[in-house]
């Protein structure tokens, strides 16, 4: 959803082609931190939500430049950088809120 306001903000369009070619480093890079660290062995984790979301910016950054040829202005790397910090964040504090209610 992200992805696709910040292209539609700049005129880029909204094909789906268009959102998986600017998403799809981060998740990949994504993955790769999941799997690396092996998340879902403490998903709530204040250092695994950390290392998660600096190596998701750092791998999703280097993907995108490198394997998909695209820039990474500095303003890019500032808003990528937050927003995969609040996006991350929040998706770990609604699923533990959620996972507590289930566990009552």
């Amino acid at each position: 959803m992200f992805v696709a306001i910040g292209r539609r903000n700049h005129n880029e369009g909204t094909a789906l082609s268009g959102i998986l070619g600017v998403a799809a480093p981060f998740l990949i890079a994504l993955g790769a931190s999941w799997i690396g660290l092996r998340t879902w062995r403490e998903p709530f984790n204040r250092a695994s939500l950390i290392a998660t979301w600096v190596i998701t910016v750092f791998v999703g950054l280097l993907l995108r430049r490198l394997v998909f040829d695209r820039g990474i202005a500095t303003s890019f790397i500032i808003v990528a950088t937050i927003t995969l910090g609040v996006l991350l964040g929040l998706g770990r504090l609604l699923s533990r809120k959620l996972s507590a209610k289930t566990s009552q």
